[in-house]
């Protein structure tokens, strides 16, 4: 597959170490912000990996899908626009698969928390809260990866209502209230922790990335699948959608 690539970050590079390691993928473009971005920017490609900041993706949505070739998007911060990129993505009849993480151990752990979330909702005694450690580097927070482990908690726990992403000063957090912290510290590639306590116990489940290439090497894979998927189900599609073909 020849493969462009929007944005030419750390994430970027990492994806173009993993297409270039592939003995058998190619880099057909690496477009950045000294680029003016069109439908012809992606002439040839089979497939577009867009790793750049939440204004450049929605800038170069347009020239994406009226290229045709179907984009996979790790950008993240643009979730109050999810549902005009579906939209859009639909009326073009091109191909978009979003996910804030890429990994295939991340997206095991948030399905590990779902089901955690699940079974203790009957339980009163069980108290659940999120928490995700990143570089200092990174713009937006809580992480994309936290805010979909608290969509996912909160879609099987009826006990969890709202997301609570900073305390008050001046009052306590409710029982209804689930609680998503966020930590910039160093050079933390990512650590994802659900929190789940009673007066008897308390569970951990946890995610620490060792390094970016997992990220990178899920891009790849994904891209790969949604090419396939476009030429007869052109549509949006998330990481749940990839796992659950891969897992039926």
């Amino acid at each position: 597959m020849k493969f462009t690539l929007v944005g030419n970050g750390r994430m970027g590079q990492q994806v173009a170490g993993v297409i270039n390691r592939s003995g058998v993928h190619e880099i057909a473009a690496v477009l950045d912000d000294r680029n003016l971005v069109t439908a012809e920017s992606f002439l040839g490609s089979d497939a577009i990996i867009d790793f750049t900041v939440r204004e450049a993706f929605l800038q170069n949505l347009p020239a994406m899908l009226q290229s045709r070739v179907p984009v996979v998007v790790g950008t993240t911060g643009w979730d109050d626009e999810m549902a005009d990129v579906k939209q859009r993505v639909a009326a073009s009849g091109s191909s978009l698969l979003y996910s804030a993480n890429f990994s295939l151990g991340v997206n095991i752990f948030l399905r590990t928390v779902r089901e955690a979330a699940r079974l203790i909702a009957p339980f009163d005694q069980f108290d659940i809260a999120f928490s995700e450690h990143h570089h200092t580097g990174k713009a937006d927070f809580p992480s994309g990866t936290a805010l979909r482990a608290a969509e996912m908690i909160l879609s099987v726990n009826p006990r969890k209502k709202t997301l609570v992403r900073q305390l008050s000063e001046d009052r306590k957090i409710a029982a209804d209230e689930l609680q998503v912290a966020a930590l910039r510290v160093g050079t933390v590639f990512g650590k994802h922790t659900a929190f789940i306590d009673s007066e008897m116990d308390e569970i951990e489940v946890s995610h620490t990335a060792k390094n970016r290439e997992g990220f990178a090497a899920g891009a790849v894979r994904t891209a790969k699948w949604l090419a396939a998927r476009h030429t007869t189900s052109p549509g949006f599609y998330t990481m749940d959608d990839f796992l659950n073909e891969m897992l039926a």
